[in-house]
């Protein structure tokens, strides 16, 4: 056990889900998984094993925020085991060919946290999923007939008030979208050498405007999650 995972060692698989929401773990689990049961419950950050088409994963809350994904990913990798972790989220719609509900599979990662730039010695690091995990998702993708975006995001440590120069930078770069968590998973992953990739579902729009009610943030995000499980049991 952990300060924040009460699960015994074994109770944890060596793939995660993971999205931010623990309610949203508990309908993966509910609605995906069999012989699903809840194994962590600190905080109320869910955590849940069970089978998916045979194959033993769990899925667990990650929280909001660079902070609270940094702390389950380390406790998850260095005192669980786990080899393959994947971020099924929420992301605010940036670029205007973006639509709600579309699906983001994300190939970088820029942020303006300076947590990777210390992990990183003081330089930038370009934070970025596992390749063979990344490729994978696209045959899997390709094969569900998913339709399915690829490109950049930007995880901000900002939800609200953002820096007045930040979007027309995020424009002019061509970033798809924004979350709060990817980046830091991509280097936690890197640095410990386990596979990590993050599959958003835009949930609002920055730009465009328009947003999804709370509760079809927790049950709607069902072409992502059969992709995730799907990529997971392929790779």
């Amino acid at each position: 056990m952990t300060p924040h995972i009460n699960a015994a060692k074994d109770d944890i698989a060596e793939i995660v889900l993971m999205p931010g929401d623990p309610l949203r773990a508990k309908y993966i689990a509910e609605t995906y998984l069999t012989d699903a049961k809840q194994v962590s419950d600190v905080r109320n950050m869910l955590a849940f094993t069970g089978f998916y088409k045979g194959v033993r994963l769990s899925v667990m809350g990650h929280g909001m925020g660079i902070p609270s994904v940094s702390i389950y990913t380390h406790e998850l990798i260095h005192e669980y085991d786990v080899k393959k972790l994947v971020r099924v989220g929420s992301c605010g719609g940036v670029a205007e060919d973006i639509d709600l509900r579309d699906i983001i599979v994300v190939n970088a990662a820029s942020t303006g946290s300076a947590t990777n730039r210390l992990r990183f010695g003081g330089y930038d690091y370009a934070a970025v999923p596992d390749f063979e995990l990344l490729r994978t998702c696209w045959q899997t993708a390709d094969s569900l007939k998913t339709p399915v975006r690829y490109g950049g995001i930007f995880t901000n440590d900002f939800f609200y008030g953002d820096p007045e120069n930040l979007l027309p930078v995020l424009l002019k770069m061509n970033i798809l979208a924004l979350d709060m968590e990817s980046a830091a998973l991509f280097a936690i992953a890197a640095e410990n050498r386990v596979q990590a990739l993050s599959i958003l579902t835009v949930s609002d729009h920055v730009v465009k405007g328009g947003e999804m009610s709370t509760l079809e943030r927790q049950t709607s995000f069902n072409q992502m999650m059969e992709l995730a499980l799907e990529t997971v049991i392929a790779d």
